[in-house]
């Protein structure tokens, strides 16, 4: 099951930064519809996609997202990863790695397409989007073997927008008086 919004993003356009994120409703290893416009205005997201569950890269990248899961919370980020497995593999994968985010099965990559993530080495392309709680792409990084640094570039960038949040913010700045007074 996969649907997308034709109308969010011609299929030939790649995503780009400052574009709103296509909506997409997949099914995750879990068997439950995820769809991408629920997390709006709720969370940002990181949504990563990756070759295969079970290779050695992917699992790396899995895990590396994994470790640092509470950390991407803690930032007000959900991380969604998208492959072209089943369901039933992605399930095995999140239980076999004990993953605590979604994994979404884009079985045909009509998702994948309609990003337009590239393919490397004749391989699905591994490319990670940030995208603020608004529903805008703010970064996209592409790094087909270091995929540990997906998850390093997710941090940075999460963090980037939280300062920029703060500095856009009309809320006043506390400040603590100086010692002494």
């Amino acid at each position: 099951m996969s649907k997308h919004d034709d109308q969010a993003l011609p299929a030939k356009d790649k995503v780009q930064v400052g574009d709103p994120a296509p909506d997409f409703t997949l099914l995750d290893q879990s068997e439950v519809s995820v769809r991408l416009r629920e997390f709006r205005g709720k969370a940002a997201i990181v949504l990563y996609f990756y070759p295969k569950d079970n290779t050695a890269v992917c699992t790396a990248e899995a895990c590396a997202f994994r470790d640092s899961y509470e950390l991407f919370k803690q930032a007000g980020a959900e991380v969604i990863g998208i492959s072209s497995d089943s369901v039933e593999t992605h399930q095995q994968f999140a239980a076999a790695h004990r993953l605590p985010f979604i994994l979404l099965s884009d079985v045909g990559g009509a998702i994948r397409k309609h990003y337009g993530v590239p393919t490397a080495f004749g391989l699905p392309g591994r490319v990670t989007y940030i995208i603020d709680r608004q529903g805008v792409v703010r970064r996209i990084f592409f790094s087909q073997f270091t995929s540990e640094k997906h998850v390093t570039e997710a941090l940075s960038t999460l963090q980037s927008m939280h300062e920029e949040d703060l500095y856009s913010s009309s809320a006043p700045v506390i400040r603590k008086p100086p010692m002494g007074e």
